[in-house]
């Protein structure tokens, strides 16, 4: 079971304060909504649970999942298994359709692993010893993708692997909807209704990526793809995606 410190450091991670710039993407909702396919609450709702259910939960989700598990195995005096989280991190680079969508996950890799470094520093003036983990994100080949740092700073709290993906889903969704407030634009009220609704779908997504073998993973969003595509020469842009 995760114990409340690493409930609390999920928060953390989860949380839109979180120094990494994810807040500064819309992953294709702003290009959705220049095209005139989002324009109120109803379809910013369709868009984001579609988004959840045919892109997050089959690529993000279960390859933090399988790095998590990667992260976590090794006991005291084991080895960590690198080419697996090399694969892991390969198909990520690989299966992001637009330039957009790579440099996100790129650049949110990186700025977690020097938040992690911070982190460690802080750690060593306590005492703490440095954790090598950290080296080994920070030299994959093509540099550390979003959903592989972000399954180590998880593993690093000490909680399980349920509720780092919870935690990861979440953040998600916060920043989505912060995006649809300003680019549709939408009120309050209605981001937490959005959000409310991708809380209810997130516990079922997540526990199938859980079970889900690397085999099914897919990313195949054809649509999304193109809205990203669009939005790199968008006129007027809010958002980095």
């Amino acid at each position: 079971m995760s114990t409340p410190a690493s409930l609390l450091q999920l928060l953390w991670l989860a949380s839109p304060a979180l120094p990494v710039g994810g807040f500064s993407y819309s992953e294709g909702l702003e290009a959705a909504v220049e095209a005139g396919v989002v324009t109120d609450e109803a379809t910013a709702r369709a868009w984001m649970r579609d988004q959840l259910a045919l892109s997050f939960a089959r690529v993000d989700l279960p390859v933090a999942a399988a790095a998590f598990a990667a992260w976590a195995a090794p006991g005291p005096g084991a080895e960590l298994d690198r080419p697996r989280l090399v694969e892991l991190n390969d198909w990520v680079h690989h299966t992001r359709e637009t330039a957009e969508l790579r440099q996100q996950t790129q650049q949110t890799g990186r700025s977690l692993v020097e938040w992690l470094r911070t982190r460690q520093a802080d750690d060593r003036a306590r005492g703490s010893p440095d954790d090598a983990r950290l080296d080994l994100l920070a030299g994959l080949p093509g540099g550390p993708t979003w959903p592989v740092a972000f399954a180590l700073a998880a593993a690093r709290t000490g909680a399980n692997a349920r509720d780092a993906l919870l935690a990861l889903g979440f953040g998600w969704a916060e920043n989505q909807v912060q995006a649809a407030l300003k680019a549709v634009p939408l009120g309050q009220s209605a981001g937490q209704r959005i959000l409310a609704a991708l809380a209810t779908d997130l516990p079922a997504v997540v526990e199938a990526a859980l079970a889900m073998p690397d085999a099914a993973r897919q990313a195949f969003t054809p649509m999304l793809a193109i809205r990203s595509a669009q939005h790199e020469t968008q006129y007027s842009r809010l958002f980095r995606s």
